[in-house]
């Protein structure tokens, strides 16, 4: 499911190169102390690695819980990388305050540790609006084909890769089903960004060893960077204020009320209605691709909203319940307008298939069909059909 190292290209491009091309389609033994012994010499006496730090280890020590959080030269250099960019860490720690409680809910009604919401930090940086260059999207990173197989709602207006309650419930099903297989908790996140197979694999080159860092070198480079740095923002994430890094609030609000919409209701609408900015009204209801809640009588629609005056609930509640507003979509781009032509789109140089689909609010995988292309690989000049022609 998982893809790209969001956090990772943010924080340290010129660190390592995330590919961003694995799917989740690709668990709690602590490391023995003579294993844990051999990573703190080798961060020691190696020239190129800083010196041992005390503090990190006694730190990672502290918040253990259900994951291990070794100390090696692998999460040093991830927690020094951190460490000298105090901004984004104290901007995921705002974000932070809407998303966790929602992580936590979800994985402890799954009986998941809840250090596994920081994985979203890394796949994402807690952007619901993030995609990678392969497709994968949402603050879980998941691939189209993957969403589907865990029965996330990808349709014409609605991508619940991008809803934080539905792709969590699909995340804690993947770490569920890999801790099962592999019985450890680093071999399960690393299997969340190569996926299971991949890390059979490896377990088999290394001898049976279910060990993630005996098999380290037997995974992609990406993975083997993966799981240090997962490590690494859980101590920062726990840690920051060590490091004088200050929280930067976010524009999404601590409590939030839930409406159930039954009718086509645009989010612009809504945020006139509710005396609200339209960019808050979206990155609370990121799930809707092309800015219309598309709720009906027999299957509403969920719209999230912060807590408001009981005066401006009125207010919503007559915009929600016209009938003068008709269903239209909010955009320039006539791919969103309901047309029933199919719409073209030349490719221009530096454009990729995830820039295109995002563009036109439409699925990578959809474009790919559209053209019967067999990869992403697209070129300058190429003509691409970007809508079915079908009326959305």
């Amino acid at each position: 499911m998982a893809s790209a190292v969001f956090i990772l290209v943010t924080f340290a491009a010129d660190v390592f190169a995330a590919d961003a091309n694995t799917s989740l389609n690709r668990k709690e033994g602590i490391l023995k102390s003579s294993t844990l012994s051999m990573y703190t010499k080798l961060v020691s006496d190696d020239p190129e690695v800083p010196l041992f730090n005390p503090n990190y280890k006694q730190r990672l020590d502290s918040i253990q819980k259900s994951v291990p959080l070794p100390y090696n030269k692998y999460v040093h250099n991830y927690i020094s990388i951190y460490v000298a960019r105090p901004a984004q860490i104290g901007r995921m720690v705002g974000l932070s305050k809407f998303y966790f409680p929602i992580y936590e809910k979800i994985f402890e009604e799954n009986g998941l540790p809840d250090e596994l919401k920081f994985l979203s930090i890394v796949e994402s940086a807690l952007d619901p609006f993030a995609v990678s260059r392969s497709g994968a999207t949402g603050l879980w990173q998941f691939m189209y084909t993957t969403a589907k197989g865990y029965r996330l709602t990808i349709d014409n207006y609605v991508d619940d890769r991008r809803d934080p309650i539905a792709s969590t419930s699909a995340a804690a099903l993947y770490f569920k089903e890999s801790y099962l297989e592999f019985g450890d908790w680093l071999l399960a996140i690393a299997a969340y960004n190569c996926g299971r197979g991949a890390v059979s694999r490896a377990i088999e080159k290394a001898g049976g060893l279910k060990d993630f860092w005996a098999i380290r070198q037997f995974l992609p480079q990406e993975t083997q960077n993966y799981v240090p740095a997962f490590i690494a923002i859980t101590y920062m994430m726990n840690c920051y204020s060590q490091h004088d890094i200050r929280t930067i609030p976010s524009l999404l609000p601590e409590l939030t009320d839930v409406i159930q919409v039954n009718r086509f209701v645009s989010l612009s609408s809504v945020a006139k209605a509710a005396e609200i900015g339209i960019e808050q009204v979206e990155v609370l209801n990121p799930s809707y691709k092309k800015q219309i809640i598309n709720g009906t009588p027999t299957n509403p629609k969920s719209l999230v909203l912060p807590v408001l005056d009981k005066q401006i609930y009125f207010n919503l509640y007559s915009a929600l319940n016209s009938t003068n507003e008709e269903p239209r979509i909010i955009s320039a781009s006539n791919i969103r307008s309901g047309t029933a032509d199919p719409v073209y789109h030349r490719v221009k140089s530096g454009e990729s298939l995830s820039t295109i689909a995002n563009r036109y609010r439409v699925e990578v995988q959809d474009i790919r069909v559209w053209n019967r292309l067999k990869s992403s690989l697209i070129v300058p000049g190429q003509r691409l059909k970007v809508s079915s022609g079908k009326s959305v």
